[in-house]
């Protein structure tokens, strides 16, 4: 078996140390440095011919890194790793920047998670893994190269559990191209609470840049709802969502979503005087979170991403679903 190298760009160094913890070896030593005009390089302290290699880096931007700088450090890297003799490069991406502009929704539109795919190959990449992107079908599609889809559903449903036994819960897509992610959350918490939920979701229209839509399909009156959703930016379409339910007579509701993003404009949902809590995982740095914390939960998904990396390695085929229809991992067998 080739001898496994963890390598993390310094934009993701604090939790791929967590992940290094749990596969109990430290993490690949590697240079990264900047030059006057702005542009940079990086290179690994140590050998990785005939190795099976990993790269983590969430491709989220930060005030002092676009997102366009932290995909042009990764995939250099990569390249250099690939160039370098690796035997398989895998590049681990919790959070995958430009995969929401999947499809063309207006004349000539791009379709930005393909391109992306073509750089992550153009790179030599033997694999690429993330988590809980916005359409799976698509992200699928895009590559030609073998992809892990890791998703936060079955977290979510451990953390929420026990305050839910007492509750009457309602899972909420907040508009009806999540549907489908809602009704995997919604069947694995079903399944696990042993008790009927009821699925709901808001129709939402989007015409240059303004959302509008306000009917709420499905009965949430008194129930505590579970809105869920890929990730929070400015948090409009959960604050929407949220508030709509509150005039149909919701006790409260909880936010769910892997990626905790919080633009400009997240505030709005925070203050939310019906929102019980916001659950996020810890795909991105915290750079931007609310500023009131009190009411956020933020999940470690190391563990998950750890045993990723484990069993890729040891050449194990990951388990496609937990249980019933909610998918963990979708990947070809490594």
């Amino acid at each position: 078996m080739e001898s496994l190298r963890v390598f993390a760009l310094n934009c993701s160094r604090e939790f791929s140390e967590a992940v290094a913890a749990h596969l109990s070896q430290p993490l690949a030593r590697h240079e990264e440095r900047e030059f006057e005009d702005g542009e940079h390089k990086s290179r690994p302290l140590e050998t990785v011919r005939g190795s099976d290699v990993y790269v983590i880096s969430s491709l989220n931007g930060t005030p002092g890194e676009t997102v366009n700088d932290r995909l042009c450090r990764l995939l250099f890297f990569l390249s250099t790793l690939k160039d370098m003799g690796a035997a398989r490069l895998t590049a681990i991406c919790p959070y995958l920047g430009y995969s929401r502009k999947d499809r063309r929704t207006k004349l000539r539109d791009p379709v930005t998670t393909r391109y992306v795919a073509q750089l992550f190959e153009a790179s030599g990449v033997d694999a690429v893994a993330t988590m809980d992107v916005h359409n799976l079908a698509a992200f699928q599609n895009a590559f030609r190269k073998p992809t892990v889809h890791l998703e936060a559903a079955p977290l979510f449903v451990a953390h929420l559990r026990r305050r839910l036994r007492s509750l009457e819960p309602a899972v909420m897509s907040p508009d009806p191209g999540g549907v489908k992610r809602a009704e995997s959350f919604r069947e694995l918490l079903a399944n696990t609470l042993n008790q009927d939920i009821p699925l709901v979701f808001m129709e939402k229209k989007r015409s240059e840049d303004q959302v509008s839509g306000k009917t709420v399909v499905g009965d949430v009156e008194g129930k505590t709802v579970l809105v869920i959703d890929d990730m929070i930016s400015t948090g409009t379409t959960l604050s929407r969502s949220i508030a709509a339910c509150h005039k149909l007579g919701c006790n409260s509701a909880i936010a769910l979503a892997t990626h905790g993003l919080f633009t400009d404009g997240a505030e709005a949902l925070v203050q939310s005087p019906v929102l019980d809590r916001i659950v996020i995982c810890n795909t991105i740095h915290p750079i931007r979170r609310p500023s009131d914390p009190s009411r956020l939960d933020v999940l470690d998904i190391s563990p998950l991403i750890a045993e990723t990396i484990s069993k890729m390695h040891r050449g194990l085929p990951l388990p496609r679903e937990v249980p019933s229809s909610a998918p963990l991992w979708e990947s070809e067998s490594f």
